[in-house]
């Protein structure tokens, strides 16, 4: 089960919507969606959690590039909405690293370096494609954690939240009602 909300900051305070990601595909796709809710390109926060699994939070400042911070980039990759957040910018890739160009795949079953093993695998491969790079995929925390710093929410306090995320980062920026109206 996931939750998304939009926290847009405007000069009358926080405003909060619930906001679904169906049509979402890339973060570009999700930072105009971002920046759709605040006209006066305010800063929005995009907050997505995975039932005690994983939370993202997006920053969208006006047309700056969004900053982007998730609790656990292996259990987000295993989520069509933590793929779209977990970038190669963000995974430490130059883009197109570890990506198969599919055409010159030889799709038979007798790729190189396959294992002629009963199991087919080699013990540690547990995440080597969590995220279709061919890549691990750390467990852990990755991005911006400084994201939310000038909100009141420190890096430390930040990567120690777990469980309901969301709600606490709303209650740390003193909206846990506005953000209840859409929950």
């Amino acid at each position: 089960m996931y939750f998304a909300a939009l926290l847009a900051r405007t000069e009358d305070g926080w405003e909060a919507s619930d906001t679904e990601l169906d049509d979402v595909e890339t973060l570009s796709d999700l930072a105009d969606l971002a920046r759709e809710a605040s006209p006066d390109e305010d800063t929005v926060l995009v907050l997505i959690e995975q039932e005690d699994a994983w939370f993202g939070v997006v920053r969208v400042d006006g047309e700056e590039d969004p900053r982007i911070y998730v609790s656990d980039a292996a259990a987000a990759a295993r989520s069509s909405y933590g793929e779209i957040l977990l970038t190669d910018e963000l995974l430490g890739r130059d883009p197109g690293d570890g990506g198969d160009d599919l055409d010159a795949l030889d799709l038979d079953g007798t790729e190189d370096g396959e294992s002629d093993d009963e199991d087919g695998r080699d013990a540690g491969d547990g995440d080597a494609a969590a995220a279709g790079t061919g890549e691990a995929v750390p467990h852990g925390p990755v991005g911006d954690a400084e994201v939310l710093d000038d909100l009141g929410v420190s890096e430390k306090e930040l990567r120690a939240m777990s469980g309901d995320a969301v709600g606490e980062i709303a209650e740390a920026l003193g909206v846990s009602d506005v953000l209840e109206t859409v929950r």
